[in-house]
């Protein structure tokens, strides 16, 4: 109702003799309110009215981006607005009604009108404390900056009584044991594990389920023994038994993901936590009326505590892969662990594949492969866990590094060559492109000038390009040296294999031998 139009409404009530507290109730606004329009007359009323369209207000300064964010996307909600500012502007302070009214005024000015969509759920009784987490999965198409559309994967868990979340993301489907992965990362974040956890039919945990008789897949079911929780699978048809992550997929979906610009996996999974962090455990739910990350501070002390590693970590390891970044570090459970230098290559594949043994992390090219880097578990967080031996060679400079490595090689004037290629395609990182020459020249020394030659002949102008056609150089040799049996060879009979030996006359081995002349 509009100002002019309650002052008028207040006060034709009050003439009929209603009473204060009867105009605040049929009005539904507050006594102060009506003391406020009884106390005005009419020209006041009006001239009130008119300041109000033109004064001032606290979202003025952020009108334009507002606006952009809703022409771009009719579908914001208040809500989701209110995260965007405060994720570009982490200083403003504004209350969700404030911005709530904002943004309506915006959208009856601009004639921008948002589809409402509605659900109905029934109510489910509060869990106790500790009780029991729901986990849910979803997927959902975001655009790339270059406005391409990529499908994203996520899985979620909410604890049922502080309603406390925890979200991850993926680039690809989700196999059984990346969700026990996102289990222990979820144990984690939320600092131990409930008695229950609820799932939907999902072929990820389940086979089958035969009138109550739960039968769960190999890998989950090792899991579910050693961590000792109780499945709760949901009946089909039936979102009521876990409507709270039915409204947290929901919430990810539609506060979070929806018109957010995908960048790259890593960044989009940091800015899920920060959201969660800012909005997603921060804002007072609808139901409880209370912030979940206060209740959760308390709910945290009814979870069963849990160790850091399981027993079964190992058969894990090849779900779990890294990418390497520009300064050769990775980034695992918050931590960043330090990789030789020159792991990174600015053109070409920087996934490396993570395994975790006891208190050791292990790092390798391949899933089976040569070992990068061993480093002790980081138990914090932010931390910077980095092998010396990793680090640059600072006790000679550049020019003295580069004639090192032309000393080592045959051919000088193709070495000189390379290395002035080299330094011209990769002036900042000249060391780590001489460290990874010198390391390929003390590994496979007998093939680096053939190498060389190759890289010259061929316009191959990287250490990382030099290494591999070393390494090539190296595989066939081993070939040539361990050749396979050929077929004829194979079929040969034992017939074949035997032989008799030459005899000689005792005097022809006695001219051998220098004797009897």
């Amino acid at each position: 109702m509009e100002k002019l139009a309650l002052y008028i409404e207040v006060n034709q009530l009050r003439k009929r003799g209603f009473k204060i507290a009867a105009i605040s109730k049929k009005l539904g606004i507050s006594r102060n309110t009506v003391y406020k329009y009884l106390d005005m007359s009419f020209d006041e009323a009006t001239d009130w009215v008119s300041t109000l369209k033109t004064r001032s207000k606290k979202l003025d300064p952020y009108r334009d981006i507002i606006l952009v964010w809703l022409k771009e996307h009719p579908d914001l909600s208040s809500a989701q607005i209110e995260d965007w500012l405060k994720e570009k502007i982490p200083a403003i302070e504004v209350g969700s009604s404030t911005l709530r009214s904002y943004v309506s005024e915006l959208r009856d000015s601009y004639h921008i009108p948002k589809v409402i969509r509605i659900r109905d759920h029934e109510a489910v009784d509060e869990l106790p404390m500790g009780m029991q987490v729901q986990v849910d999965w979803g997927e959902m198409k975001v655009k790339t900056s270059l406005n391409k559309e990529v499908k994203l994967y996520f899985i979620s868990f909410v604890l049922s009584h502080s309603r406390y979340k925890y979200v991850e993301w993926q680039d690809r489907p989700f196999t059984t044991r990346d969700t026990i992965r996102c289990h222990e990362s979820a144990f984690q974040y939320f600092g131990g594990m409930p008695e229950e956890i609820v799932y939907d039919q999902d072929h990820l945990i389940t086979v089958n389920e035969n009138a109550g008789d739960i039968i769960l897949t190999g890998d989950f079911q090792a899991y579910k023994q050693e961590r000792s929780f109780r499945v709760y699978l949901c009946r089909k048809s039936d979102p009521q038994s876990k409507g709270k992550i039915e409204n947290v997929v929901k919430f990810i979906k539609g506060n979070f993901a929806k018109n957010r610009v995908f960048f790259n996996l890593e960044s989009w999974n940091e800015k899920c936590l920060a959201w969660l962090d800012r909005t997603g455990n921060q804002n007072v739910h609808n139901t409880t009326k209370k912030r979940p990350a206060e209740v959760h501070a308390l709910e945290k002390q009814h979870l069963s505590p849990v160790s850091s590693l399981l027993s079964l970590e190992s058969d894990l390891s090849n779900s779990i892969t890294r990418s390497v970044h520009k300064d050769n570090v990775i980034k695992y459970k918050s931590n960043r662990y330090s990789l030789p230098l020159g792991t990174y290559r600015p053109k070409g594949n920087n996934t490396v594949y993570v395994e975790v043994k006891e208190s050791e992390l292990v790092i390798r090219a391949t899933p089976q492969g040569d070992i990068l880097a061993r480093h002790r578990l980081g138990l914090g967080k932010g931390e910077l866990i980095k092998n010396r031996n990793h680090g640059r060679d600072r006790s000679k400079g550049i020019e003295a590094f580069k004639e090192t490595v032309i000393r080592q090689l045959s051919n000088s004037e193709q070495a000189n060559q390379f290395i002035q290629e080299v330094g011209a395609r990769y002036p900042r990182y000249m060391r780590d492109q001489l460290q990874v020459i010198q390391h390929t020249i003390n590994q496979y020394r007998p093939f680096i000038d053939q190498a060389l030659t190759h890289c010259v002949r061929d316009h191959l102008w990287s250490a990382n390009d030099l290494r591999d056609v070393t390494q090539h150089l190296h595989r066939l040799t081993e070939n040539e040296l361990f050749p396979s049996p050929s077929f004829q060879e194979m079929k040969m009979t034992s017939t074949e294999l035997k032989g008799t030996a030459q005899t000689r006359d005792l005097t022809t081995y006695i001219e051998i031998m220098g004797g009897l002349k």
